[in-house]
């Protein structure tokens, strides 16, 4: 794991030095898409196979995240004192751990509901509750036995994990835009806790 790490983390501090220099001539709305198609989606690609990582290795990718955003907001970070927390969320930018929470989700709705790519569909069972615990036990998924750590971060394994800890109300969405509004709500305010309070 540490050489993908450390071979992505170069290519995206490549491409921020390189965004960096062309900066002062975009608006915000335009950086802001610049920064999604080069840093953002090597972030995301492929990223739900880090699930259950290292926090070492997460914090070398939040690094990327922040450094990112900084040139993004660059006027902003020089003239205020916002934090680099503060920068994702203005961006609405989910942090790492919860971007790669984000794409296992959205793989196994698509895996549930459309049966693709069956070869993760068909790692997935349907937890069958008790009678008594039906009701509380709603669209879930069976997390099957693992002995080593390895073997947690493994679809099979991470993906009903991930699935259980959400909402009865989001893993019973209908559609794919519509579950992943909802998802990236929940996890915006999961991962900002003092948005959500600021809401409720």
């Amino acid at each position: 794991m540490s050489p993908h790490i450390s071979a992505l983390s170069s290519s995206c501090f490549y491409h921020i030095r390189s965004f960096r220099q062309i900066r002062s001539s975009l608006d915000d709305s335009t950086a802001a898409s610049v920064a999604s198609a080069l840093i953002s989606s090597r972030l995301d690609q492929l990223n739900s196979i880090l699930y259950g990582i290292s926090l070492k290795h997460i914090a070398r990718l939040q690094r990327i995240q922040r450094a990112a955003a900084r040139v993004v907001l660059y006027r902003q970070s020089r003239t205020s004192p916002l934090s680099s927390n503060e920068l994702l969320k203005q961006l609405h930018w989910l942090p790492i751990e919860w971007r790669i929470r984000f794409k296992l989700a959205t793989l196994t709705f698509k895996a549930l509901h459309t049966g693709r790519p069956p070869y993760l569909s068909d790692l997935l069972q349907h937890h069958e509750p008790t009678r008594l615990l039906r009701s509380s036990s709603s669209h879930q998924l069976s997390v099957p036995r693992h002995n080593l750590t390895f073997g947690s971060r493994a679809f099979r394994c991470s993906s009903p994990r991930v699935w259980n800890s959400l909402p009865v109300s989001i893993r019973e969405s209908q559609s794919l835009p519509t579950f992943r509004r909802h998802l990236k709500t929940f996890y915006f305010q999961s991962a900002y806790p003092s948005l959500a309070a600021h809401l409720a």
